[in-house]
């Protein structure tokens, strides 16, 4: 079931991130404007200009270069115009920029600089714990817990001051309770989440958001006491239903549930692909992996309507893979097909 085993599949592969001192560039020069309807954003050439979405309801960046983005440019180039409508949906959205291994503190430079002039916040998410992904689809993550230290530093260093909202390590507290991270390495899991929470709280302009699971996984009771161990306390909040498909009324239920459980915290939900909610049939263990049918959810904004739902967030990329199940490239890489059907699938 999601959230036991390759729960977050969804970390963007090296060949779509850029090198770190051609991404800050690439992104300034792309000249983000800081109203939608503005001045153009991002136009590739064949039409594929990217604006930012109003301030008021939706404060986060719209990279004008996304995978998304140049999946426009390419059918309106293609004269593919239909298919580049429906692509635009999701291009047009603030989404998370996975923050790789190689350059964390030029990419999250790059990424906040670009937000900063378009006058937004950086949307960033943060998934290199060790042991990762319990050896899954998107294993990995950093060496050891002196990397990790080292790696989280240069996020820092690249955010400075600047404005960023940060979902921290999906599915890192979950592989604690469910035993899929090895006895000897929980300790320090821990301590790491712990001290990622207050290096990233120490920056001015920084929020953060940890991951707590989804409507799916289990009940509130088996997560509560590890996220405050991990020093959820001192973060600005938890986040639910990151790269899976609840329905945003189930996952506000989850989130509220838990909420009550540590002290009223405040919470995201991830909406990216949640339209027409979990998938019921195949292999129940990986029906969280590509699964057909699915919609692009509610757009990402502040208005919630809730008190304790901070926002809906695109954390995931709508159209990147899950990884090499059901016909799909890796974890992380551009699925055209894939996007395709979710944008046409959204009412």
């Amino acid at each position: 079931m999601y959230g036991m085993r390759g729960a977050f599949p969804c970390a963007p592969s090296a060949g779509v991130r850029a090198s770190a001192a051609v991404l800050g560039a690439a992104l300034l020069v792309a000249g983000c404007s800081s109203e939608g309807g503005g001045e153009k954003d991002g136009d590739r050439g064949g039409g594929a200009t990217i604006t930012q979405q109003p301030r008021e309801a939706d404060p986060f960046w719209v990279n004008p270069d996304s995978n998304a983005a140049r999946q426009v440019a390419a059918h309106v180039k293609a004269g593919r115009k239909a298919d580049a409508e429906q692509i635009r949906k999701i291009a047009a959205q603030p989404t998370g920029e996975w923050i790789g291994p190689e350059n964390p503190e030029a990419e999250a430079r790059g990424f906040t600089e670009a937000a900063d002039r378009a006058g937004r916040t950086a949307l960033l998410v943060l998934y290199d714990i060790p042991h990762r992904d319990c050896g899954q689809y998107s294993q990995g993550g950093a060496a050891d817990g002196d990397a990790y230290r080292a790696w989280l530093d240069g996020v820092a260093r690249g955010i400075g001051d600047r404005a960023a909202t940060v979902i921290l390590e999906p599915d890192a507290v979950l592989h604690l309770v469910d035993g899929c991270t090895p006895g000897q390495y929980q300790e320090e899991r821990y301590d790491l989440l712990k001290g990622a929470i207050g290096k990233l709280k120490s920056l001015r302009n920084t929020k953060v958001y940890l991951d707590a699971g989804n409507a799916g996984w289990g009940h509130p009771d088996q997560i509560f006491q590890p996220l405050r161990r991990a020093g959820v306390d001192r973060a600005d909040g938890f986040a639910v239903n990151v790269s899976n498909f609840y329905s945003t009324e189930e996952s506000i239920a989850y989130g509220k549930r838990l909420s009550a459980k540590i002290g009223g915290k405040h919470f995201v939900v991830d909406t990216s692909r949640n339209g027409n909610g979990p998938y019921a049939d195949g292999d129940p263990g990986e029906r969280w992996c590509n699964p057909p049918g699915r919609a692009l959810g509610e757009p990402p904004t502040i208005r919630t309507d809730d008190p304790l739902v901070d926002a809906y967030l695109w954390v995931k990329r709508p159209g990147e893979s899950d990884g090499t199940c059901k016909g799909g490239p890796k974890a992380g890489d551009w699925w055209a097909a894939y996007a395709l059907k979710l944008a046409e699938a959204t009412r």
